[in-house]
């Protein structure tokens, strides 16, 4: 099959949902399908364009197989303005459509994610003029999760985001999720159960694997005689870090503890500044590590987070779960009770769950794992075990390219009706 991908963020691009994305189309292509992806040119990191693509309109170039055309994108130096993200997001839809349709190549199905508000619209165009079905996959749900993030609040903007949202899953062919409650929450707002699957996110289970805590980066950073508790990935607003703080605060007697924050985001600063108001030195940040680094740096942890805020895990589901399950540490996560994160933690038995925005219930658990290294070993082996049958690349992969035949077979089979006549 020759498939259209569109997606804002697309490695270089350190964005996870361009990561997976990328693995994604590498496996399609490995499957002996033709992938080709419009994409912007890398900028999430400091939401500017990187200089070595500055003063570019487009680049054609090859990534494993995959053809991948990028763009100029709106982007203004700043993640916190709402209004500017949606400029960045609507810039990218229309120069993406106008590429789509300019582009000398024919497709038997786009594939799109909702990495950005307005990328449905533009698979919705490029399949009616190239009479090709779209397939919509979810990898947050918008407008929810900047509403409970506190990034939107403009009731007007609200309704009408929500209204679009409804629009392009209308409109596609199939919506895909990357959880049940996902799904749940699609169905209510009216669209067919059928037209919803479920494919979770995935771990490449051969670059993030179980290593050795004793590793280049733990000595490098003085981790190896430590008890690490670590967040490795965006520092955003949806994630309860500042509870890890206050967490952090109530631990700072504890020999030999680190709370470890590595990467960046809109909410380090104001980390970093409440770290230092209470003079902690049990909390160290440190920038986005090399791609090349990740397995050291999820081997050099003892205990991986991902924390998020009331409501938030309602909406989002961090794909980093599946890398730290894959590396056979445990997973400690706040998440509201049956929230997709909360249900695969229980489930799988790889971690603790507590409650989002208590201080003292994230310090308890973090006491209780750091003194059962029984109980660490256990839902490291499990959460390993859940990965490798349930959530790595291969296994997923496979059920998308199912997925992408069946909608190019159903969609050949209407194109042979309407040429008869019937």
């Amino acid at each position: 099959m020759r498939v259209l991908v569109l997606i804002i963020q697309f490695p270089p691009d350190v964005n996870s949902s361009g990561l997976l994305m990328a693995q994604l189309c590498e496996g399609l292509v490995a499957r002996g399908h033709e992938v080709t992806v419009i994409t912007s040119f890398p900028h999430y990191a400091r939401f500017r364009i990187e200089d070595e693509y500055r003063n570019k309109i487009a680049e054609r170039s090859t990534l494993n197989g995959v053809d991948v055309l990028r763009l100029w994108v709106f982007v203004h130096g700043s993640k916190r303005r709402m209004l500017l993200r949606l400029l960045s997001y609507l810039s990218f839809s229309v120069l993406a459509t106008i590429a789509g349709l300019i582009v000398q190549k024919q497709f038997d199905v786009i594939l799109c994610s909702n990495g950005s508000f307005f990328s449905g619209l533009s698979a919705i165009v490029l399949g009616a003029v190239r009479r090709v079905p779209f397939i919509y996959n979810v990898q947050d749900l918008y407008p929810d999760t900047p509403v409970q993030a506190g990034q939107l609040r403009n009731k007007t903007a609200i309704r009408m985001l929500e209204q679009l949202e409804r629009f392009m899953y209308a409109e596609a062919r199939r919506v895909t999720v990357i959880g049940d409650s996902f799904r749940a929450k699609i169905i209510d707002k009216g669209i067919a159960p059928a037209k919803v699957s479920t494919i979770p996110n995935f771990v490449d289970t051969e670059f993030i694997r179980p290593l050795a805590k004793d590793n280049a980066f733990s000595r490098d950073h003085g981790l190896v005689e430590k008890f690490v508790v670590s967040h490795a990935g965006n520092v955003g607003f949806v994630y309860d870090l500042e509870t890890l703080i206050d967490a952090a605060a109530m631990l700072r007697d504890v020999p030999d503890l680190v709370f470890l924050i590595v990467g960046d985001g809109v909410a380090r600063a104001g980390l970093e500044a409440k770290a230092c108001s209470l003079e902690l030195t049990n909390v160290r940040f440190l920038p986005f590590q090399p791609r090349d680094a990740l397995p050291l740096v999820r081997a050099a942890s003892d205990v991986q987070l991902a924390l998020y805020r009331h409501g938030s895990s309602r909406y989002s589901m961090p794909s980093k779960v599946y890398e730290i399950m894959a590396s056979a540490r445990p997973v400690l996560a706040s998440a509201d009770a049956h929230s997709e994160l909360w249900n695969l933690v229980t489930d799988t038995q790889c971690g603790v769950c507590v409650d989002p925005g208590d201080p003292a219930k994230l310090a308890a658990a973090v006491e209780m794992l750091r003194h059962d290294a029984p109980l660490r070993v256990r839902m490291g082996v499990q959460g390993r075990c859940a990965a490798e049958s349930l959530y790595s690349r291969d296994v997923v992969v496979d059920q998308y390219a199912d997925l992408i035949r069946a909608v190019c077979q159903v969609h050949g089979q209407f194109i042979g009706r309407n040429a008869h006549g019937s």
